[in-house]
């Protein structure tokens, strides 16, 4: 990510003593605790700098439950700084810089799997296709139920094991019909969710990031 971003001619500063967005704890019901961590996120990222993630997870979380959190609290003011500095890499690609082709080539034939994150708390949908469609030698393919969940959903996936892995099947059989050889997502939680089933069963497809793809094919 900070690869493409430094082609597009972007100053990358990365925070070393950054954590959780504190989303895990608060979809496990946890809210006091997620915004403990929460406000330390806020603080860690408190310069007026745009804030961009590989994760529209992350990112969706805190657009939508950060205003709520911190709402009538010391933090108010910079919870909403934040938060609109904030936004899920593709999304800022297309949206703020407004650059969809790096010289990037990757020859492969892919699928692309919408996370809900992405998908239903920033809206993202077309953005990381026209990316892909830029992209030398790759060749993008829909699979159906593009998108419904894969079954991660953090917590999920340990109290529902079986439903969590039966969602994995359905998603990963979809990708394999279409002749796929990877499914590109803006997710790494997805892609880990999905890469487990797919190492568990000895399947003939992979998952990868988008920001691997545009970072493929060329030096800096």
């Amino acid at each position: 990510m900070v690869k493409v971003l430094e082609k597009v001619g972007c100053s990358v500063k990365y925070n070393p003593n950054q954590t959780c967005c504190g989303q895990p704890a608060y979809n496990a019901g946890y809210a006091e605790e997620a915004k403990e961590v929460g406000r330390k996120f806020l603080h860690d990222f408190a310069e007026r700098k745009y804030i961009v993630s590989p994760s529209g997870s992350c990112t969706g979380y805190a657009k939508k439950n950060f205003c709520e959190l911190f709402d009538n609290s010391a933090d108010h003011l910079l919870s909403n700084q934040v938060v609109s500095y904030m936004y899920e890499f593709t999304q800022f690609l297309t949206e703020v810089v407004n650059i969809d082709y790096f010289g990037a080539e990757f020859n492969a034939k892919v699928t692309y799997h919408d996370s809900c994150g992405a998908l239903r708390d920033c809206g993202i949908k077309s953005g990381p296709r026209r990316l892909l469609s830029k992209v030398k030698g790759l060749e993008l393919v829909e699979m159906n139920d593009c998108e419904t969940c894969c079954g991660f959903g953090g917590t999920f996936a340990v109290k529902y094991e079986p439903i969590s892995i039966g969602m994995a099947q359905s998603k990963v059989r979809n990708a394999i019909e279409t002749g796929a050889q990877y499914i590109v997502s803006t997710d790494v939680s997805c892609m880990m969710h999905m890469q487990g089933y797919i190492d568990a069963n000895g399947l003939p497809i992979k998952t990868i990031h988008i920001a691997d793809i545009l970072a493929s094919g060329w030096e800096l």
